[in-house]
């Protein structure tokens, strides 16, 4: 599925990715042993049973990573030049293993590139919500993204 140029998007654009996925234990323990995050919320289960969730959490980078992801196929799949950043990262709900999010996406602003005529730049508001519909994540990734060759 490829990516939309910078002259297919317009202001306020939405997204509803087709990808839906469960998450499990191997990606979250993968995930928190991989980037070298020992909190015990993310490892041990029977700690997490005397916790206030009473489970292990979800890494909530493994979150952000997939949300970002599932958007790429429909958003920015070869016609990205860079990320540029990530802002307001908010997890407004616990992620757990068994949960299956889905994710949306809007296109919240465009701009032409002052630097690189042949690209602009992108800010998408990316969400991710569990099968119950409660918002578990949010970001807002800017991005310069190539314009339609001529």
């Amino acid at each position: 599925m490829p990516g939309l140029w910078f002259d297919e998007l317009s202001v306020g654009q939405r997204f509803d990715h087709p990808i839906r996925r469960t998450v499990t234990e191997t990606d979250n323990l993968l995930f928190t042993t991989l980037s070298h995050n020992p909190a015990q919320l993310h490892l041990d289960a029977e700690y997490m049973k005397g916790s206030e969730y009473g489970q292990v959490l979800v890494n909530s980078c493994f979150t952000l990573s997939l949300m970002v992801g599932v958007s790429v196929g429909d958003t920015t799949l070869g016609t990205a030049v860079a990320n540029l950043g990530w802002d307001e990262v908010r997890f407004p709900g616990p992620v757990f293993i068994g949960d299956t999010l889905n994710i949306t996406t809007e296109v919240l602003e465009l701009r032409e590139s002052k630097s690189r005529p042949d690209a602009g730049i992108v800010t998408f508001l990316h969400q991710a919500w569990n099968q119950r519909g409660e918002l578990v994540a949010s970001c807002k990734r800017s991005g310069l993204q190539r314009k339609k060759p001529a």
